[in-house]
């Protein structure tokens, strides 16, 4: 089922999950113990994130330096897919600019196509961390929204080549990324709304949004989107805060801030338990908050662990 369908069927606020590939080399049973405790809250689908390629750089025999592709994080297709055999769940794989070309994201979507998942989520994604600025692959895309026009393309039977006679059009639901603190290379909020609303009309089914932990960012920024007909559904991304490191590590990669109150229930905290039990419950109080406000449903960041987002579920299902 598509996500879009699950939001316009449900009357109650819905619970997604956000997941991360296994480390190269790692077993998928790391998915599995973190996705099993949590499934029994029945989730409406469960994103899978992709990890472009990194580069590393080593010394050759003759002194020169040989520039090597890794991929730390492989394998979302095929989690997407063993997740669905395994849950009989819905699943969401993220489709990222980086590192593709406009044929090699043709053919990864004819797979996806092919084993049934009709949603995907469409990122430009971030640069590499050689790169200051993001630059797309030779044949690419430079930005979501021309990413999204390819999907949009093959949903109505377009593909790359001109020539295909009676192509089957693809189905998939189009989830793209909306942030109520706006995105970290938009000049300011205004235009950052001007492109987003490029996306929706590019063919975006819905949005899901950037974490945040001030509810009140989130408000503003749905109100935003109303005054500029954006009417998708917008679903709110929530990611518990767990470690001391995470008040520096979340400001500085996903550019958000972090309220004062929370900063100082952290600063109070003896140790990492003690912090991973003030993000349940200030997520928790968010999550109220956001029922009570309505929402479609609410996208939680597990980033590997789910005992903490067990207990803040937990107490509404």
């Amino acid at each position: 089922m598509k996500v879009i369908e699950h939001l316009e069927q449900s009357k109650n606020t819905l619970f997604s999950f956000e997941i991360l590939p296994p480390l190269k080399g790692k077993s998928i049973d790391s998915i599995y113990n973190s996705l099993d405790p949590i499934m029994e809250f029945n989730p409406a689908f469960i994103d899978v994130t992709y990890h472009r390629e990194e580069y590393v750089y080593k010394k050759r025999k003759d002194g020169l330096l040989e520039r090597i592709s890794v991929r730390k994080r492989p394998g979302t297709v095929g989690i997407c897919a063993a997740i669905m055999n395994k849950y009989q769940v819905d699943t969401v794989p993220h489709i990222i600019c980086g590192g593709f070309n406009k044929e090699e994201t043709e053919n990864a979507l004819i797979d996806l196509d092919f084993l049934g998942i009709d949603n995907v989520l469409v990122l430009r994604g971030d640069p590499i961390k050689s790169e200051i600025y993001f630059s797309a692959e030779e044949g690419g895309h430079r930005y979501a929204s021309e990413l999204l026009e390819q999907v949009s393309d093959m949903n109505n039977g377009i593909y790359l080549d001109e020539e295909l006679k009676n192509s089957s059009p693809t189905n998939f639901c189009i989830g793209v990324a909306g942030y109520p603190e706006k995105h970290f290379e938009a000049a300011n909020m205004r235009s950052d709304i001007h492109f987003l609303k490029k996306k929706v009309e590019a063919g975006a089914d819905y949005i899901v949004t950037q974490m945040f932990f001030d509810n009140e960012k989130y408000f503003d920024f749905v109100e935003l989107c109303r005054k500029h007909d954006i009417n998708i559904p917008i679903i709110p991304g929530l990611k518990p805060i767990s470690t001391y490191k995470q008040l520096s590590l979340l400001p500085h990669r996903f550019h958000l801030n972090l309220p004062n109150k929370l900063v100082d229930e952290v600063l109070k905290c003896k140790n990492n338990e003690e912090v991973r039990q003030v993000g349940v419950e200030w997520a928790t109080h968010q999550t109220k908050e956001l029922i009570d406000y309505g929402v479609p449903c609410i996208h939680f960041y597990t980033m590997g662990r789910s005992d903490n987002v067990h207990k803040i579920v937990g107490n509404f299902v």
